[in-house]
């Protein structure tokens, strides 16, 4: 296990992330260009060691309702590895990812009939259009899929 000055050298390793001292002794680390309204990629890190990681959405890991995973066990690898996924998470890059699918923000859906939908991410929401005709709008993409599977569409190929 880490110690606390360790955890703090390889956390202060990363110059995207901001210290800020809290209360008993507890430091938080921000990361100022988050395109979320979400900040703390470090929160709570303590001189017993013990401190938490944002990783809401993370594969891998385990996060409690407010999207955290304790590091207190966390080998350096590991803890720079979290680090690492949650700046991105929280870059600009990441949450495009997680608000569309992966980066994609455009697909054809068809099916047994060969119509054709197209849904596309745009202005934050997802759009589903049958030609320039808009035919639904849904705030994820997962409820946009759902209903395109209902109505009986799949990926074009």
């Amino acid at each position: 296990m880490l110690d606390y000055q360790q955890k703090l050298a390889i956390i202060e390793s990363f110059p995207e992330l901001e210290k800020k001292e809290v209360s008993l002794g507890r430091v938080n680390f921000q990361y100022p260009g988050s395109a979320s309204e979400k900040k703390n990629v470090v929160y709570h890190l303590h001189p017993n060691g013990n401190g938490y990681v944002y990783a809401r959405g993370i594969d891998g890991y385990s996060a409690d309702k407010k999207g955290l995973v304790n590091i207190r066990d966390f080998s350096e690898d590991a803890l720079k590895s979290i680090i690492a996924k949650s700046i991105h998470t929280l870059s600009p890059e990441g949450v495009y990812e997680a608000r569309t699918a992966d980066g994609v923000d455009h697909q054809i859906w068809t099916n047994r009939d060969r119509q054709t939908l197209e849904i596309i991410y745009e202005n934050e929401l997802w759009n589903v259009y049958a030609g320039e005709l808009l035919d639904g709008t849904f705030t994820t993409y997962k409820e946009a899929t759902e209903y395109l599977i209902e109505e009986g569409f799949h990926p074009k190929d």
